[in-house]
């Protein structure tokens, strides 16, 4: 039996993530906020990381991109605080241009692109964890 190569979910889930996030950029025509540029530069470069790490196999890109992972966790969550809840207060550096507490999309009521992207980075640490905890066991 062939074993599953372990970046292949991580490295579909950045590329649906960088998808999604052009092409609301782009198509769509919304206007990136501050926080949202911060998620694209945490998100982008672990599509590319993850793509050779699927060819490559090399065990350690798990601990590479472990820290941008948490990051982009703590971005996307404190994004979404502000667009939806009242006790959180937008931080200065959303003072200028696109304010980071407008809603291009709201599906269903709490579906908003910080969401989004916080699925996706939690599917990220999701699968790190799994694969960390994989490579601990085989470990002597």
């Amino acid at each position: 039996m062939k074993k599953i190569n372990p970046f292949l979910f991580p490295w579909i889930v950045s590329i649906i993530a960088t998808s999604g996030s052009l092409y609301f950029s782009e198509v769509m025509k919304f206007v990136p906020c501050t926080f949202c540029w911060y998620q694209r530069i945490l998100m982008y470069p672990l599509t590319i990381l993850y793509g050779f790490g699927f060819f490559k196999r090399d065990k350690n890109l798990f601990l590479y991109t472990y820290p941008a992972v948490l990051l982009g966790n703590a971005v996307s969550f404190y994004h979404y605080g502000i667009q939806k809840f009242g006790f959180y207060h937008p931080m200065s550096v959303c003072s200028a241009g696109v304010s980071c507490s407008g809603i291009y999309i709201d599906w269903f009521g709490f579906i908003t692109i910080p969401f989004l992207s916080f699925i996706a980075f939690t599917l990220l640490n999701v699968s790190l964890i799994f694969a960390l905890k994989k490579q601990k066991q085989k470990t002597p």
